[in-house]
Formats: C-alpha cells, structure tokens, sequence
C-alpha cells in the first residue's frame, strides 16, 4: 500500500478543477444554480478520475526505460548520457523524465518532457560535464506518465544506480591520436615547422641510386663491392619525454570549474600519447612537497594504460612546493637526457628567484621547458576601459602582474629554459606544439 502511494501524483490540472468546484459551491450558498452545476462537476470530475486512474493502473508495466552510458567520464569534456523510455500503454502518454545525477554536478534540470505514442520508443539524450577525477555516483531514473485525461500522474522508479570513474581527458586523447597518425596536428592549430637540424641515426647500407647526397656515400663499401654504397639514416627515435606535474598550491587555481593542476594532467595524458605515436617514450613524475608518483620513460605496450591509471590516481593537499626535492627526484628516476615538460606556475618573478637554481640544474642534464599560465580574467580586466580612478589603480595593477609574466619568459631564457606560457584552455594545444617545433629543430 505504501508502494501504491508512492506512485500517485495529483495533476495540477485536477487541483484548478477541484478549485473551480469549491468556487462553485460557493456560489450554490445565495444561488441554487451553481449548486446544481457544481453537483454534476463534481460528480463528472470523480468519474474522470476513476477512469484516469484505471488507465493508468490497469497495466501494472506500462512504462520501460534505461540509462546508457560509459563505465568511465572524461574529466572536462561533455560526456553524452542517453535515456531510452518505451510506452507499452494502448495510448499516449505524456512523460517527466528525472534523471539522479551524481552530487558533484550540483545541477537540477535534469528534468525532460517527452510526449510517446502508443507502443513507440523515445530516446532523450544530454550531456555532463565533469570537472574533478574520481568516482561518481548516479542514482535511480524516475518516469512521471500522464493518460490523455492528464488528472493524476504515475511515477515508475528505476533502481539503476551506477559508479562511473571520472578518468583524465581520454576523449581529447583519442581526437589528437587520431591526428597524430594521419599526420593532420595542424588542421587544429599545431603549428607545421619546417625541419632545420639533423638528429639522425644510422639504418643501413644500400645501393646509390640517383639523387642520393653524396656525402652519405660509404667509400669502405663502396670499394669492396665495387660500386657506389651509400649510408641511409632515419630519424632518432624512441627519445624519452617526460611530464612533470607540480600538485603544490600554485596549481589550485581554478578555470572555467577545474583546477590547473587537472588542465596539466590531461595535457599530459595527450602529450604521452602523441609521443608514443610518434615513436617516442613517454615516461611521467608527479610532486608537491615530495616525489609522489614516477612512471619511468618507456614505449612498452600498457604504457599508456600505467600513465592514465597514474593521472587518474593522483590527489594533493596542495602544499608548497619543493623543487629541490624535484630535482633530487629527477637525478634518480631520469638518468637519460630527454625533453621534460614541467608544468608549474609562476605568479613573479620573486616566486622564479626562488625556484630558478634548482630548474637551471636540471637544465644542465635535460631539455627543460616550463609550462605555466596566463591569468585570463587580469587579462579579461585590462582590457576593460576604466570608468573611474579607482579602476585606473586596479587596471595599473593588473597590466603589471600580466607584464611580470612575460619577463618571467625572458629570465627563464636568460638560463637557456624553454617556456610555454598560455591560458588553461589552450594548454594542450601550446603543448603539443612546443614538442614538435623542439623535435624538429633537432634538439631532443
């Protein structure tokens, strides 16, 4: 019975006919008329309601719907959720769908209208945003069916509760692999360089052919077989490129809902990928006050696999950060020469002084490129017209901030350190670009 219950709604199109009939009652006091009238209503109204009921109610599954989605959300991309709802009733129905969602979205709209005919199937589809890693829980799906009458509403309720792990961006990660191999980076802004270094290794002997560089002709072969031999060499491959994540409070920052330090681990996870593709190996270091996660530069076949399981594991306190533990951490995990994206943020140039022995040490055994960000909202404010003095102080104040980063950029190459400085959203993109234009001057 208290199943039943749970199940009954009263339409508000039943609570303004019972309003109409009080009125009317009302009414039948100084005028027998609207007695009489309000009589029959009310009487016609409870013959509805019993017929509405019995439609609804006669047909104990008259309602099937489901919930489809992925054991897994990719962190900061919009994950498509579908529900497939089937009418079994002899006639149509109007439908309210709610969808539980996990807490973390803090959304209450997920409510959708939906009119089915009669034996038909429907399906509603939207889409979640995440923007924190971890487990994510969704609950029951709840169906609200109105008859044609639309005087009461039953609710069928679907226990399809659900543990979905939010992993690191693996939808950004398919779309650049994709690019990478069909060799397309720049359709999407990865900039084309043209090659101007020579990082070669030797492959093999072979005949000259026509066209060949003579400075590649192997004169020892070429007597022993007594015609022109020519060396052929490939490019250097299986170079090491390591991420290295700073998880100190400089990266609690937050963007457009998710945190800097969450932006450098899916461009992570997307610059390993790319790396492996493009036959390198991807290895990846994580810290903060300690070395808490190393992943040792390799191209064997999971590791892309220990890569996301590492990034999706990763939690901080965000404390301050120590690069001489950093740099004691990357003496010994990372003994061969490689590039090494360390992504970070500087906010002064006081904050570099204080950290730029320890980058210059690691300059000096691997090709160091400092990944920090842009502030888009001082960005956003300086180039606001100031409509008071006050403003002209805080718009001063800004310019000066954004200015202190770019001379960030000049001491870092006053060291001979890379930099990449960019706004969270662009992260990926800058990224990627940074390890082709190093690749192909030659220097890794």
């Amino acid at each position: 019975m208290k199943r039943f219950f749970q199940s009954l709604y009263i339409d508000k199109r039943l609570i303004i006919a019972l309003a109409v009939l009080i009125f009317l009652f009302i009414l039948g006091f100084p005028y027998f008329i609207f007695l009489v009238i309000a009589k029959i209503a009310f009487v016609l109204l409870c013959l509805a309601v019993i017929v509405d009921f019995f439609l609804l109610y006669l047909q104990k599954k008259g309602i099937w719907a489901s919930r489809d989605l992925t054991d897994r959300m990719s962190n900061g991309d919009e994950n498509p959720v579908y529900i497939n709802v089937e009418n079994y009733y002899q006639f149509p129905v109007s439908l309210e769908v709610i969808d539980e969602i996990p807490h973390q979205f803090q959304r209450r709209d997920i409510l959708f209208q939906l009119n089915l005919a009669s034996q038909k199937r429907g399906q509603l589809t939207y889409k979640l945003r995440p923007t924190e890693r971890g487990v994510y829980d969704f609950g029951r799906l709840l169906v609200y069916v109105k008859s044609p009458l639309s005087l009461i509403k039953k609710r069928y309720a679907y226990d399809l509760s659900k543990e979905v792990a939010v992993y690191p961006s693996y939808l950004q990660l398919r779309k650049y692999e994709l690019m990478a191999i069909s060799n397309r980076l720049q359709d999407i802004g990865i900039k084309k360089i043209r090659k101007i270094g020579h990082n070669l290794e030797f492959d093999q002997i072979r005949d000259y052919v026509i066209g060949d560089d003579f400075r590649n002709v192997n004169w020892k072969a070429t007597a022993r077989r007594g015609q022109f031999m020519v060396n052929q060499y490939q490019d250097e491959k299986s170079q090491p490129i390591y991420n290295v994540i700073d998880k100190g409070r400089a990266m609690k920052m937050p963007f457009d809902g998710m945190t800097l330090l969450d932006y450098a681990i899916n461009t992570s996870l997307i610059l390993s990928n790319v790396a492996l593709t493009k036959d390198d190996q991807a290895g990846l270091l994580t810290f903060s006050n300690t070395i808490d996660s190393v992943v040792p530069a390799g191209r064997k076949k999971n590791q892309m696999f220990q890569i996301l399981e590492m990034l999706y594991r990763q939690k901080t306190e965000y404390k301050e950060s120590d690069f001489g533990v950093l740099y004691q951490g990357v003496k010994h995990s990372f003994k061969r020469r490689g590039l090494m994206m360390l992504y970070t943020n500087f906010e002064s140039l006081v904050s570099l002084n204080r950290q730029v022995e320890y980058l210059r040490r690691i300059a000096k055994h691997h090709l160091l490129v400092v990944v920090f960000f842009e502030n888009k909202e001082l960005l956003d404010f300086k180039d606001e017209e100031a409509q008071n003095t006050e403003e002209i102080y805080e718009k001063t104040i800004a310019e000066k901030y954004v200015l202190e980063k770019r001379q960030i950029v000049k001491e870092l190459q006053s060291y001979g350190i890379h930099s990449v400085l960019t706004s969270p959203e662009n992260l990926t993109v800058a990224g990627i670009n940074k390890y082709l234009e190093l690749k192909a001057r030659g220097l890794i």
